[in-house]
């Protein structure tokens, strides 16, 4: 059996709705970056944390690393961390699951039960 690396995307209110429009992702910050940035299971809760605070709307979207055509590289980030840069378009169809993420007492989005 085949052990699948999960990655996540997550995505504001606003470019998870162009992101159903066009199908995959497009944020500016992917697209000056020159790449998707994803995160692990262990760095998504972090990342929401640091740059998705006080925003409702978010979306949080899982997907395989083996299924993305190879073009993912593990590269250092925050940290000194290795974080999922996709070099490739991401499409939704790719997704193994999707979440609108609730938000907290304080306005904060939080993981789904199964990520925490």
């Amino acid at each position: 059996m085949l052990i699948e690396t999960l990655v996540y995307k997550i995505l504001s209110a606003p470019d998870a709705a162009r992101a159903r429009e066009y199908g995959h992702t497009d944020t500016d910050l992917d697209a000056r970056d020159g790449y998707v940035h994803l995160s692990t299971e262990r760095q998504v809760g972090e990342t929401l944390a640091l740059h998705y605070a006080g925003q409702s709307g978010v979306h949080l979207y899982e997907f395989a690393a083996e299924r993305l055509g190879g073009n993912v590289k593990w590269e250092e980030s925050r940290g000194g961390q290795l974080f999922p840069h996709l070099y490739a378009v991401l499409r939704l169809s790719d997704a193994k699951r999707h979440w609108a993420l609730e938000i907290d007492a304080e306005g904060n989005p939080v993981l789904p039960e199964e990520l925490r």
